[in-house]
């Protein structure tokens, strides 16, 4: 997999995701990196859980797998989020085209 601070797998084989997100945008999109981690902005407000379920939603349609297979795994309630990923194999070009997908490049 290329190098990359804020996309790994964990032991399980999960893809693992940091994000900083910024809640209450115009439109949902990746914006670049902030501090070794995926900068994404949100078009939710950071309400009841909203922006979260957003989060999901996103990363689920970006990575092609169901939102069950996404998990917000810390940062509930922060701006600086780490989500979980299952259902994702292959090898390197499976992961790299998760790479570009989630950065807006494909």
């Amino acid at each position: 997999m290329p190098a990359c601070d804020w996309l790994r797998r964990d032991a399980a084989g999960r893809l693992l995701i940091e994000l900083h997100v910024q809640p209450g945008a115009r439109c949902t999109e990746a914006v670049g990196l902030h501090d070794g981690a995926l900068k994404l902005k949100l078009a939710a407000p950071p309400v009841d859980g909203k922006a979260n379920e957003l989060l999901v939603k996103w990363i689920a349609e970006r990575c092609g797998v169901g939102r069950r297979e996404v998990e917000l795994v810390s940062g509930q309630t922060s701006r600086r989020k780490r989500v979980s990923v299952s259902g994702i194999g292959g090898g390197e070009a499976a992961l790299d085209a998760v790479m570009r997908s989630l950065r807006g490049q494909g």
